[in-house]
């Protein structure tokens, strides 16, 4: 039978340091700005300075999590705190524990704890010293998730832990990959209902939300792969990104960019742009009714990406009328420079300004998720 981990993020929001930038830890620190016409909440990291990863989620009492050794010390340096276990949380570990599974429930509250987690998922040692996952790990790794930016916080783990250095490439890496095959994860969305009208990543993926049938896709389901966006800013988009802003009327603003796909220009930066999407998965791929993306497919090895133009025309009559120009490509890698000094953007929820390049390339079917 299998060893479970049940692992969700915590809020450290008063402690120095920790994981993301600007001392956010994985709580977070709050995006107050609209981003492309949305007004969600992120950690308001410029992209030349990193991003935050994840929202908050629910957890468990410091000193009683199923932390191990190695935290206890460090939970005993932290005031006191005691977060009440999400439902779908209980509900998961007892469907785990009823059929027959090992379970401890983890709550994380910086990058330091995510990786103390992810070491139970290492190999073997290998002759080269690099740190690998193992493929026939007997324990399986659940991340109980609020928001698709929180399991980005956990996948952006498993890429550090896992990415050689260039410098180390085995040769056992295949050609067009940065990064093995990561350990798949099993995904128990917090709010099983969906009530709002954003389709996060799970319900894209068709992925179960009931804690008991996240249970039996850990236990009886399979590995299926998906591709991976890693960029040069050290993160990574499991879903997409979507730039652009709008002002309090909820008015697109107009920005410029030059925006590459490969060898594909889609706009030089001499001309206006209402958004750029960058699409591993739907997730961005309309705005305000708009479609933007055509058919972005995390399991097609490519990033598909689009930029709103607006063209202003004459009628017969001579008078104006502006219509909005949607260009698409499809690529391995695409790349945005800002014409203008910051570009608000959201990439996987989390709110960042984009100030300089920033380039995103397609791993493909680098993670994965457990399926039934």
């Amino acid at each position: 039978m299998y060893d479970v981990v049940l692992l969700a993020l915590g809020s450290e929001r008063d402690a120095p340091g920790g994981c993301g930038s600007g001392g956010a830890c994985c709580g977070g620190a709050t995006g107050d700005g609209a981003t492309a016409g949305q007004g969600a909440t992120g950690d308001g990291a410029t992209a030349g300075h990193g991003a935050a990863d994840d929202g908050t989620a629910a957890g468990q009492c410091a000193a009683g999590d199923g932390t191990t050794a190695g935290q206890s010390a460090a939970a005993d340096a932290r005031p006191e705190r005691c977060e009440t276990p999400r439902v779908p949380v209980l509900a998961c570990a007892d469907a785990l524990t009823a059929r027959g599974a090992r379970v401890e429930t983890v709550t994380a509250r910086s990058d330091a704890e995510i990786d103390e987690v992810l070491a139970r998922l290492d190999g073997p040692p290998r002759p080269d010293g690099l740190t690998w996952p193992d493929p026939d790990s007997k324990t399986r790794l659940v991340v109980a998730t609020a928001s698709d930016a929180q399991l980005r916080a956990v996948l952006r783990r498993l890429v550090r832990r896992y990415a050689p250095p260039p410098s180390r490439r085995p040769d056992d890496l295949a050609a067009n990959r940065t990064v093995p095959d990561l350990p798949p994860v099993a995904v128990l969305p917090l709010d099983p209902a969906r009530s709002t009208g954003h389709r996060d990543l799970a319900a894209q993926l068709g992925l179960p939300r009931d804690p008991a049938a996240v249970a039996d896709a850990v236990l009886d389901g399979t590995p299926r792969r998906l591709d991976l966006l890693r960029n040069d800013g050290g993160s990574v988009t499991l879903d997409g990104a979507l730039l652009g802003a709008a002002d309090d009327a909820g008015r697109p603003l107009h920005w410029r960019g030059r925006v590459e796909v490969d060898d594909t220009v889609l706009s030089h930066g001499d001309e206006p742009l209402l958004a750029c999407a960058v699409g591993n998965a739907g997730g961005y791929a309309t705005l305000d009714g708009v479609a933007l993306l055509g058919r972005p497919d995390p399991t097609d090895g490519v990033v598909e990406v689009a930029v709103a133009v607006p063209v202003v025309a004459r009628s017969t009559f001579g008078r104006k009328r502006v219509r909005l120009e949607v260009r698409r490509a499809r690529g391995r890698a695409v790349s945005v420079l800002p014409r203008d000094e910051k570009v608000p953007f959201l990439d996987d929820g989390v709110e960042g300004e984009l100030s300089r390049k920033r380039s995103w390339w397609t791993e493909p079917g680098a993670w994965a998720v457990w399926a039934v």
